[in-house]
């Protein structure tokens, strides 16, 4: 995805917005077939929504679809890092892909000395081609 979006560390909101349909739909089918349905950017678009998500960020509803794929750590509420993540097919429904949208962190901190807005997962759930 940085490939094609000719990004080098992290895809950014406008590269989201304009990532090329063609791509986005064989990443994601090919999640899809080889996770037998679990895994996949449209696994994720079905749960994020589900649980009332945008393309407008919400903080209370990235916390919950974090919650539900496993990227945080429910009984002392944080994310996980990369590092941490499972990488199996025994993860939650919609655990994977993770990718760099979902693990940079931008804005200013909070008063837990976290940052406010965390990636830019939200704007691909959103897109109407997935």
């Amino acid at each position: 995805m940085l490939a094609v979006a000719r990004q080098v560390i992290r895809l950014r909101d406008e590269d989201i917005d304009n990532f090329p349909c063609a791509d986005l739909r064989t990443i994601d089918q090919l999640w899809v077939k080889y996770s037998n349905g679990r895994f996949g950017f449209s696994v994720q678009k079905r749960i994020y929504q589900g649980l009332g998500g945008t393309k407008e960020y919400n903080p209370k509803v990235w916390e919950k679809f974090g919650d539900k794929v496993g990227w945080r750590k429910v009984d002392i509420k944080c994310w996980l890092y990369y590092s941490e993540i499972t990488f199996d097919i025994k993860a939650p429904e919609g655990h994977l892909p993770r990718t760099l949208f979902g693990g940079v962190w931008v804005g200013p901190l909070n008063e837990r000395g976290y940052f406010q807005r965390w990636g830019v997962g939200w704007r691909l759930l959103s897109r109407r081609d997935l």
